[in-house]
């Protein structure tokens, strides 16, 4: 019996000691000041905020609606929030969901009256005693241009209290930003598109000319080797050329350039060197597709074509850490940079169309990764041009 009692004693000796232990760690915790009550609120707020908003920046669908709906419903704190366009309810979440035909007529209103409507138990009509719901706030999410698409219901228990109606307006608000921002993230997809587009156009008419002349003077001479230029033009123009796909890898866009200059050899012979230096594990690394060739070509064109002698094109491709670093650098005639730079900057094409090129890449991988991810342009009178990028390894907007 005395051993039971020790035994018991033990134990209730280690649980004190656990428990004096447990509670030095929170009040070192709190000395420390991690997380004060206001703190917890706050990042509870803004936690809730960021899983709401990544739905909203893929743009309004009924899939992404009913993905930011449950924590817009939190952030508003209402019994259930309902997201419409006017036409259809897109999403419901919560209590009252037989209310979606109400609540889209409302939506309805408000979109028509750009304002936003509050509604009581009378608009709200229902026959289930059991319905909870006694008022909603219908609030238009503004848009990029002021007018609303959607609107954001926050229904309530009762009737509708001041504070529900204001967090319901500030959400909706919160909610257009978002929105907004989705519409303008498209706009530079389609922009990118275009540019894409614009560059091919660029592209095409300068090297086809030339590679079908440098063809056709192997023709006779030497059909085989005519024969060998055909098939690396018909490649290059097919990847050139392609319908699908904003992004390629460093390894794809070497080999089109690999094609391109083996045509430009044909045409300058002996006078075009070309020296590569490409770390091997950076051939997967994802980037905008059609951003490696025009640089070739910019130095190949208005760098060596114009310098008597043999010339040489460099392309170096080296591992970072985070990111690949690609230069592209001849040994050309270059260029005054007070003359380069304005150039650059207005985008403009200059006498011979030899800017527009950069300006495109500079302002796609601007896009795609930031400002600080442009091009670095170095160059100077008689002393050739050098372009540099800075390519991030992994980006989630890149998929190649």
């Amino acid at each position: 019996m005395v051993g039971q009692v020790g035994s018991v004693l033990a134990v209730v000796a280690v649980l004190a000691a656990l428990g004096g232990a447990v509670a030095a760690v929170l009040r070192l915790r709190a000395r420390r000041g991690i997380a004060t009550t206001m703190q917890r609120a706050t990042y509870e707020v803004l936690h809730t905020a960021s899983l709401a908003a990544e739905p909203l920046r893929a743009g309004l669908t009924p899939a992404t609606a009913a993905k930011a709906a449950r924590h817009l419903r939190t952030l508003v704190g209402a019994i259930g929030l309902a997201i419409a366009d006017g036409e259809r309810c897109l999403a419901y979440d919560g209590r009252g969901g037989h209310h979606a035909e109400q609540v889209t007529a409302a939506a309805h209103r408000a979109l028509r009256t750009r304002r936003s409507v509050v509604l009581n138990s009378v608009d709200l009509g229902c026959d289930r005693v059991d319905c909870p719901v006694r008022g909603a706030v219908v609030a238009p999410l503004p848009g990029p241009d002021g007018a609303a698409q959607a609107v954001l219901v926050a229904v309530a228990d009762d009737q509708p209290a001041p504070g529900l109606v204001q967090a319901t307006l500030e959400a909706a608000r919160w909610a257009g930003s978002q929105l907004a921002l989705a519409e303008l993230d498209s706009s530079r997809e389609r922009l990118a598109r275009a540019e894409v587009r614009a560059l091919r156009a660029q592209i095409s008419p300068h090297f086809i000319y030339n590679a079908l002349t440098a063809i056709a003077s192997f023709v006779r001479t030497d059909p085989e080797r005519a024969r060998e230029l055909i098939l690396e033009f018909a490649e290059f123009t097919r990847y050139s050329f392609r319908a699908h796909g904003e992004f390629t890898t460093l390894a794809e866009e070497l080999r089109s350039i690999d094609r391109y200059l083996t045509i430009e050899r044909a045409r300058f012979g002996d006078r075009l060197q070309v020296r590569l230096q490409i770390a091997p594990e950076v051939l997967p690394v994802g980037l905008p597709f059609l951003c490696l060739q025009p640089l070739v070509e910019n130095a190949v064109r208005h760098g060596l074509s114009r310098k008597p002698g043999v010339g040489m094109v460099s392309i170096e491709a080296r591992d970072a850490g985070a990111e690949c670093h690609i230069t592209v650098e001849d040994d050309g005639v270059g260029m005054d940079p007070a003359v380069f730079g304005p150039a650059i900057r207005e985008s403009t094409d200059g006498e011979d169309g030899q800017h527009v090129g950069l300006v495109n890449v500079d302002e796609r991988l601007r896009s795609v990764f930031g400002d600080h991810h442009g091009l670095v342009v170095e160059t100077a009178p008689g002393a050739g041009t050098k372009v540099s990028m800075r390519v991030p390894k992994f980006h989630p907007q890149v998929r190649a």
